[in-house]
């Protein structure tokens, strides 16, 4: 018997039904809405409500903020009713064990990466974080974490088992993806800025072309196992 190796997709900094719809329809895993306000795909909260209602179970929502704090969290918690809690900012291990303690949903910590001693602080997440994200750094004059279609050496994590599963995100897009997971391994990809066509501005044909993309290359990961090769 084949081992199936199937790519978990997340579409995040969604903003609007129709994309909702599309990112739903074509067969994304995980749906990410950002709720920190520098970002041009910041959401407001009454969009957050009436956007996690229309995901319905199809694919699990995804609340990403960024430094913030336990009122903000649990205002996010109350609108979206999200699957889990993405950490994107400068939170330690113990803030992202309290906030996991605390409100009882699974927690996925993102961490940057431009160079090989990015990957040290990995133990320390891995063992109080339901999953990683791992990103590239951003600049140092950024107004934002991530969502800025920036890559990184993907070949630092060629190997690397953090214990908890990861995603891989930073720049990638429907022409990249199947490079990226051929280098690292992952099991996940998450995608913005590389399904847009203007900042915030998610295009449809793009989510399609990254989701098929990825399918792709899940499909031929398992023909090649299928035939021994």
């Amino acid at each position: 018997m084949a081992f199936k190796m199937s790519v978990e997709i997340k579409i995040c900094g969604l903003m609007t039904p129709a994309m909702v719809e599309v990112a739903l329809d074509a067969g994304a895993d995980f749906v990410g809405f950002v709720f920190f306000a520098p970002s041009p795909r910041n959401i407001g909260f009454e969009a957050a409500r009436a956007l996690g209602e229309r995901v319905r179970g199809r694919a699990r929502k995804v609340a990403l903020s960024v430094n913030a704090d336990n009122d903000f969290l649990a205002a996010c918690i109350d609108v979206l009713k999200p699957d889990m809690l993405q950490l994107h900012g400068r939170e330690t291990p113990e803030r992202v064990g309290v906030v996991r303690s605390r409100f009882g949903l699974p927690v996925m910590k993102a961490l940057p990466i431009e160079e090989r001693s990015d990957l040290s602080p990995i133990r320390l997440f891995a063992g109080v974080a339901d999953r990683l994200i791992f990103d590239a750094r951003p600049p140092r004059d950024a107004t934002r974490p991530g969502g800025l279609g920036k890559s990184f050496d993907w070949t630092l994590l060629a190997g690397v088992n953090p214990g908890v599963p990861y995603m891989l995100s930073g720049g990638l897009d429907e022409s990249n993806v199947a490079e990226a997971l051929r280098i690292t391994g992952a099991s996940a990809v998450d995608v913005s800025s590389g399904v847009e066509h203007a900042p915030g501005i998610k295009d449809a044909d793009k989510i399609l072309g990254f989701v098929r993309a990825v399918r792709r290359f899940s499909e031929g990961s398992v023909r090649k196992v299928a035939g021994g090769a």
